[in-house]
């Protein structure tokens, strides 16, 4: 018999109510209060809280609007009817709608659903009210890590199995996923992606989004095998794809335009193989020539994100160790090109500038010790993973072949020592690219100029690991 006040903010908050939920009409003195005070008790309550989550997801939302979205009145039914879960089933997503109604039409909730649904329904209030605490920590620009991390994740899918067939596996997806993500890329075609092909494609659609030019990147075991610009897409991946054509058979593949009749071709050919794609869309006609022209046409995923290349900001990494959590901002932050530092004798030409900042770009995604032979807008040679940097600098000579004279060669630390530019020298490179930052810079410097290597320092290390 009260009414709702205060611009709604006041409503459900009442006896009548939380006595309908929390009561127990099997326990004496409850039934008697339930008598007494004329209360009704409820068998089923079905909550829908304010889209607080949505709301500020939108660019332009204001913090009053932000406000006024955090719902009191709904989570306070909501734990009332979770606690009470012995008597009142509880309901907090659509997607329990069709389970419960069934119960309902065979008779009443069992126990066993009713604490199912009461243990979602906490998760439900528990992820609501971190996603408000998180909004508060970020009003306040505190660029520090929160004293206590909760991370709320929904389950997209189970996996047929994790890295190994003996691993099991699922895909979590964050509750608002940023739309230039990989939860966010929808599968077109194709078989159900494993715990691998979703590591390599993340890998591949990161590297892609570095570029505004037409680019593809080919992708092994999260490394980058391919990668390369051009003025068509088609041309992009026919120099990605011949970068190391042995490694990428069986390769995840990524382009930052829609896939065309032309590149689609070009995939198509005789003796080539890929697991999967990521791309901003498909043409028609090359989703035509995917799904119906090569071997693995009813294999093949194809996943589009209109949106992979919109910027994001803000992104955390996380790392789980045995025991605890490694968290830190993401490696996506454009470097500062105007503190580049041209520190040999002879400057870059404006071709091995534009080679340097490619290879550069590839170089951070490619696990340390990082090494990238780069030429003509393409990766011809990549060293990763290695112990030492002159082992994966070697391993980059070895792949690019005869293709390393004129090449530049990127490097994510810096060259501890001049053996690295001398080996490079060896097999033809003019021009490189570091951080800088080592004792023996100056001997590294002085290799550079006996060789005639023209060498610039970024000033900013990218470790991968």
């Amino acid at each position: 018999g009260f009414p709702e006040i205060m611009d709604g903010r006041v409503k459900t908050l009442h006896p009548k109510i939380h006595g309908a939920i929390l009561g127990r009409p099997d326990v004496a003195h409850h039934a008697k209060a339930i008598e007494e005070h004329g209360i009704v008790p409820f068998e089923l309550i079905v909550v829908n809280l304010y889209p607080f989550e949505e709301t500020i997801a939108r660019a332009d939302v204001t913090d009053e609007e932000a406000i006024e979205q955090i719902d009191i009145g709904g989570p306070s039914m909501v734990r009332s009817a979770a606690k009470n879960h012995q008597y009142v089933g509880i309901v907090t997503r659509p997607d329990q709608y069709e389970r419960v109604l069934s119960e309902l039409e065979a008779g009443k909730l069992s126990v066993e659903i009713r604490r199912e649904l009461a243990g979602a329904a906490f998760e439900s209030t528990a992820r609501y009210d971190r996603a408000i605490a998180d909004y508060f920590a970020q009003s306040l620009n505190d660029a520090s890590f929160p004293e206590q991390l909760h991370l709320g994740f929904q389950k997209q899918a189970d996996l047929r199995y994790g890295e190994n067939p003996h691993q099991k596996a699922a895909f979590y997806v964050e509750t608002n996923a940023p739309p230039a993500s990989i939860a966010s890329a929808k599968q077109r075609h194709g078989k159900e992606l494993s715990y691998n092909n979703l590591l390599d494609l993340d890998a591949a659609f990161s590297i892609v989004r570095e570029f505004s030019e037409p680019a593809a990147v080919v992708i092994k075991h999260t490394n980058p095998c391919g990668c390369a610009i051009g003025e068509s897409l088609a041309e992009a991946f026919s120099k990605a794809y011949e970068g190391d054509p042995v490694s990428a058979f069986g390769s995840i593949l990524s382009f930052n335009r829609p896939v065309d009749a032309a590149t689609a071709e070009l995939l198509a050919e005789p003796g080539r193989f890929v697991e999967a794609i990521i791309a901003p869309g498909y043409e028609a006609d090359a989703y035509e020539i995917l799904t119906t022209k090569p071997k693995w046409k009813l294999n093949v995923r194809l996943l589009e994100n209109p949106a992979m290349l919109e910027p994001t900001t803000g992104t955390l990494e996380f790392r789980r160790l045995t025991g605890g959590l490694l968290v830190q901002d993401r490696d996506d932050e454009p470097d500062p090109e105007a503190e580049y530092k041209v520190v040999t004798t002879r400057t870059p030409t404006d071709e091995e500038l534009r080679d340097l900042k490619f290879g550069w770009k590839v170089c951070k995604h490619v696990k340390s010790n990082a090494i990238v032979l780069a030429r003509g807008g393409m990766v011809v040679g990549v060293g990763a993973g290695q112990m030492s940097r002159l082992d994966s600098s070697m391993i980059a000579a070895r792949k690019a072949g005869d293709r390393s004279q004129g090449a530049v060669i990127a490097s994510d630390a810096f060259f501890p020592f001049r053996d690295g530019i001398d080996e490079a020298a060896q097999v033809g490179v003019t021009a490189a690219i570091q951080p800088g930052g080592s004792r023996n810079d100056d001997q590294v410097i002085e290799a550079c100029n006996e060789h005639g290597i023209a060498m610039i320092f970024t000033g900013r290390r990218h470790f991968k690991h």
